[in-house]
């Protein structure tokens, strides 16, 4: 099944994920740092990083909405993927709650009780992140059905570069 939404024929879900995962585990990493007795400034990057990431995983969200509803259903892809969805709104809605503690605190620092929450939050994202790997590599959600080893450039194919938001 290919992608509904495209920028130079290539999915825009995919070049958008990776700015949520890595923010949202670069904060939980600084923030054991923090928290194990690090630079204070390091809470402060982390709670900026959260604040990005979450902006980044709406709009990532929005992108995997159009293939997602896309997937017919009855087919296990449609499962993966809704189970893949749902993930990542856990996902979001734990880091959203730690932002909003963060926010409204006096220090933007975490602690145990929050630091425990980021990590349940990254688990869930490793699954997620499985969970869409499976759709792409296992069941080929997202992916052109004419790709191969030997498939031309999308530059190259005028109808391609046209399908922005999966108009040819």
């Amino acid at each position: 099944m290919e992608s509904r939404l495209k920028v130079l024929g290539h999915p825009v879900h995919p070049m958008l994920v990776m700015f949520p995962v890595g923010l949202f585990v670069t904060a939980v990493l600084f923030d054991v740092v923090d928290v194990a007795g690090g630079p204070d400034v390091l809470g402060e990057v982390a709670y900026w990083n959260l604040t990005v990431g979450l902006i980044g995983g709406l709009l990532a969200a929005v992108a995997g909405s159009f293939d997602l509803f896309a997937v017919p259903s009855g087919t296990r892809a449609k499962r993966v993927g809704l189970t893949h969805a749902l993930t990542n709104l856990a996902v979001v809605l734990l880091f959203a709650a730690v932002w909003a503690v963060r926010m409204n605190a006096d220090s933007r620092q975490t602690g145990g009780a929050l630091l425990a929450i980021e990590l349940v939050a990254v688990a869930a994202l490793g699954v997620s992140a499985w969970l869409g790997g499976e759709l792409v590599d296992r069941l080929g959600v997202g992916v052109d059905r004419e790709a191969g080893l030997d498939a031309p450039s999308s530059l190259r194919d005028p109808a391609a570069t046209n399908r922005i938001g999966g108009v040819r």
